[in-house]
């Protein structure tokens, strides 16, 4: 079958192309805006991308079309395809009827950790000869891509190859097209679900905290009884969504009654379920929040048969994902890194988790972009200076600078804005010292800063 994608280049559509591929389809896919790492993966797989939704693709003749969230009624190419009464459907229902039935789905939900978590829940299955499928919103360093069927014996001909019945993915509560508009996770009938937190987040689709609790609870709905989730009981919010009603056995973690942590030095933390020890962790990955997933892949592995002491072996082995707090470089002593976070507990916990491994003697140099639609409406806008203040100097990047001022104001001379991304590079460039380390957060390409910004430091006379 030829299936061609619309929107190919964002991270769960990129993984649907991956997949499709993997499974035997032609495709094909287009979209606007082109960055790494998902461009890069496509272009490896040989998968044809198209720039732009120019009407003249019909003339490729696919047998259906996949339509991924971003595509809107005025597209050219959705808009023929509807004239002409041509096949199409959301990428969440594709996977679910192609790849998803009849396997064993393990779904990791919540407002932030779902990329990460995944991956360490997929890299758990993996170490335990699990071999799992998965598709991510990111490129774990484990596996250098982003998804895949997954076969329980890869060293035989594909025809031949069994698949496992294990499948990990990131279920994200965005709606799933402009013809659907329930959350996606809605299309994966998990056995095994990870309810990481959740906050108030895509304000360009939810009107308030409650409409995204019942997303949730429809979630909830729908995994069975023999399946089990795992929700941290720290989290008020997913409280509410379970007392909505719940049909499921569950498992808390982050509180003494259930999975907890235990830090005893700076890379090794104890980890105990129901107060009993279950073996020590010995790792690199920095912070709580690092903690907290550890603990819900761990939980949600042993539901797959997973024993503990297993998953903490793996975990050791963990190397985290792209473009989480992913150092990109060492310049003349300053440390470059990338990180995703775009919502202000994210960018908070990013900061905290560096503050705590490098100490208060060397600065950390915030540079934000805030890119997303929920930063951009300004819904963020009185929590975004806390969430940056544990940095010794903020510079953010931003066509539109007027809200960005105003909501940093409460920084004073710490925090200053940019709309042009070449004095963004020369004023870093100039005001970082050896020991420094840059920490760039965004959820988009920012320019291509990362490369920039080093070349700069680098000539730096």
């Amino acid at each position: 079958m030829h299936i061609h994608i619309l929107g190919i280049c964002g991270t769960f559509m990129g993984g649907i192309a991956a997949i499709a591929q993997e499974s035997g389809h032609k495709v094909t896919g287009c979209d606007q805006n082109v960055y790494p790492p998902m461009s890069t993966q496509l272009e490896s797989l040989g998968i044809k991308l198209i720039s732009g939704f120019s009407a003249d693709q019909l003339n490729l003749k696919p047998d259906i079309f996949v339509i991924g969230n971003a595509v809107t009624r005025g597209n050219p190419l959705m808009e023929e395809i509807l004239n002409q009464n041509l096949p199409y459907v959301s990428g969440p229902q594709w996977l679910s009827e192609n790849i998803l039935n009849n396997r064993w789905v393990l779904a990791v939900a919540g407002t932030h950790g779902k990329t990460t978590t995944s991956s360490m829940l997929t890299w758990i299955l993996e170490y335990a000869g699990l071999h799992p499928g998965f598709l991510i919103g990111g490129i774990p360093e484990n596996f250098d891509t982003s998804a895949r069927i997954g076969h329980v014996m890869r060293s035989l001909p594909p025809h031949t190859r069994e698949v496992s019945p294990f499948f990990v993915i990131e279920a994200d509560e965005y709606d799933t097209a402009f013809f659907d508009k329930r959350s996606k996770f809605v299309h994966y009938r998990p056995k095994t679900v990870i309810l990481n937190n959740l906050e108030f987040d895509h304000a360009d689709i939810f009107e308030n905290l409650a409409a995204i609790e019942r997303q949730f609870h429809h979630f909830v709905r729908i995994v069975p009884h023999k399946g089990l989730i795992i929700s941290n009981g720290n989290d008020q919010n997913l409280t509410h969504v379970l007392a909505k009603g719940c049909w499921t056995p569950v498992e808390q973690f982050g509180i003494k009654s259930g999975w907890h942590a235990v830090l005893f030095e700076q890379n090794t933390v104890e980890i105990l379920f129901m107060g009993e020890s279950q073996g020590c962790l010995h790792w690199q990955l920095l912070g709580e929040h690092n903690r907290m997933n550890a603990l819900a892949a761990l939980a949600a592995a042993r539901h797959a048969g997973v024993p503990v002491n297993i998953g903490l072996e793996a975990l050791a082995r963990f190397k985290n994902v792209k473009r989480r707090m992913e150092k990109r470089g060492v310049v003349n002593e300053v440390t470059v890194y990338d990180d995703f976070a775009h919502h202000p507990t994210a960018i908070q916990t990013t900061i905290g988790g560096l503050r705590d491994h490098i100490g208060n003697r060397q600065r950390i140099i915030a540079v934000l972009e805030p890119r997303s639609n929920t930063m951009k409406m300004g819904i963020w806008k009185e929590k975004l200076a806390d969430s940056l203040n544990a940095a010794d100097c903020v510079l953010c990047y931003s066509v539109e600078t007027d809200w960005i001022e105003s909501a940093l104001a409460e920084l004073g001379e710490k925090a200053k804005c940019f709309n042009d991304l070449s004095q963004l590079i020369n004023t870093i460039s100039d005001i970082v010292v050896p020991g420094d380390h840059v920490l760039i957060m965004s959820n988009g390409g920012f320019g291509g800063i990362h490369e920039k910004l080093m070349t700069a430091i680098r000539n730096k006379t």
